[in-house]
């Protein structure tokens, strides 16, 4: 079976001065190897074929041979590292904590492993009858939630 940090070594030398990060690597028991990179503006096709190509000049198919798939990160699909969080502050997420509860809100900030989602909610304020609408910040750690993925809206 083929070293995944050997791949790992050779993307990550690809990778070296282009704005691209790599996102995940894996390598099934049959030699598929599926590599996904993603980049704050997106990933091009062009970009993914010269990464394919440069693995394959890096990696002889001799010694063992191997299905290789190079892609971006899916859109809506969890995130797997820091720097695609730090990609879409701003924008909507849905996180599922460790509990299994799931929030949608903005990501208003990233620091380290921890991240800040703010949601619009009804809370009682002192003083007031009855509940009136304000902005909740949920504080979450990258490690203890289930996932975190981008909400897509087509308005």
């Amino acid at each position: 079976m083929i070293d995944k940090n050997v791949v790992k070594s050779v993307v990550e030398e690809w990778l070296k001065d282009k704005d691209y990060f790599l996102v995940d690597i894996e390598i099934s028991p049959d030699n598929r190897i599926v590599v996904e990179i993603d980049h704050a503006d997106g990933v091009w096709i062009e970009d993914c074929v010269e990464l394919s190509r440069y693995v394959e000049e890096h990696i002889s198919r001799d010694t063992e041979d191997y299905e290789l798939e190079v892609g971006s990160a899916g859109l809506g699909q969890p995130f797997k590292v820091a720097q695609q969080y730090i990609n879409f502050i701003g924008e909507n997420v849905e996180v599922m904590d460790a509990e299994g509860k799931k929030v949608k809100g903005v990501l208003k900030s990233v620091d380290g492993n921890d991240f800040v989602v703010t949601t619009t909610e009804k809370v009682k304020v002192e003083g007031k009858k009855r509940p009136q609408m304000q902005e909740v910040d949920h504080h979450y750690q990258m490690d203890k939630v289930k996932y975190t993925k981008y909400l897509i809206s087509f308005k």
